[in-house]
């Protein structure tokens, strides 16, 4: 995996970096440089500022060593995140394990959502469906400090996952966990001002079309069924009974299936006022809707 032309004891942090960064292009990854800078730093212990003031500092055998069962596994096409163990969402650090869906960064759009919804509402309740490393919770915990909310997932793992990312970001007080399938464990004494969830929404038959990174990913927290559309469907048809009146349900979409969505908002859960945000790059990404009891 090393350039013959090199000696080993001279593989500067240069003849690394771009080393790597050809190896992966060829494996077709599109953030070939970037995943190649990201890896090293870790491998380092630095960041990746470090690494561009030091470009001609060899490496340590041991630092070539690690580094190099680090390539092999992206090369193979486990996610980064996975590797280093962490990712960032709402500029907080988050710890990702196997089995877990890695927060992406879309789904910062539903954290907006949900903050600007609860602004002006005093101690707002909140209910999380499926809330897997506990990002989306995390985040409106700490933009909102008053709020309590409800994080729920069926996968035990993801609860552990997300109650220690809660207390790394110091904010556990605010959040309790709860394992359950959906709505099926949580009472309908239970009223929230909001019900938010990026739910799996990916078509079944999607899923083997997509990167080969979706592989080290739980297909649970993926597959929505025939249109991507069972869960988002269960959620809008159950939410009503659980909702303050004026509470708002605010979900997570593909942006091929806003219409969809906003006929089982209109048509399954009688909800008005409806509204769609755009994620960066413009495309309906959350779907928000009232319900008037």
């Amino acid at each position: 995996m090393e350039p013959q032309h090199k000696t080993p004891s001279r593989w500067t942090i240069k003849d690394v970096l771009e080393w790597t960064a050809a190896y992966f292009k060829k494996r077709g990854i599109t953030t070939a440089r970037l995943d190649a800078e990201v890896l090293l730093a870790f491998c380092l212990s630095a960041d990746r500022l470090f690494l561009y003031l030091n470009l001609e500092r060899p490496l340590l055998t041991a630092e070539r060593v690690r580094y190099r069962e680090l390539v092999r596994r992206r090369a193979m096409r486990e996610p980064v995140s996975l590797i280093i163990g962490k990712k960032e969402f709402w500029s907080l650090p988050f710890r990702v394990v196997p089995g877990v869906l890695i927060p992406r960064p879309d789904t910062e759009i539903l954290v907006e959502a949900v903050v600007q919804e609860i602004r002006s509402i005093p101690e707002p309740r909140v209910l999380e469906i499926g809330t897997g490393s506990g990002a989306v919770s995390v985040a409106i915990a700490k933009e909102n400090p008053t709020a309590e909310i409800l994080a729920t997932d069926v996968n035990l793992l993801a609860l552990e996952t997300a109650s220690l990312n809660a207390e790394e970001c110091g904010v556990s007080g605010s959040i309790d966990f709860l394992c359950t399938d959906l709505f099926l464990a949580i009472s309908q004494r239970e009223l929230f001002d909001v019900i938010c969830s990026n739910p799996p929404y990916i078509p079944h038959d999607t899923i083997p079309t997509l990167d080969p990174e979706i592989n080290f990913e739980p297909i649970l927290a993926l597959d929505g069924g025939p249109d991507g559309l069972d869960v988002i469907r269960h959620i809008a048809v159950h939410a009503r009974h659980f909702l303050k009146d004026r509470g708002a349900l605010i979900l997570e979409m593909d942006p091929e299936q806003e219409n969809q969505a906003r006929r089982i908002f209109t048509n399954l859960t009688g909800l008005a006022e409806i509204r769609v945000f755009p994620d960066l790059s413009g495309k309906a990404r959350v779907i928000k809707g009232k319900l008037f009891k």
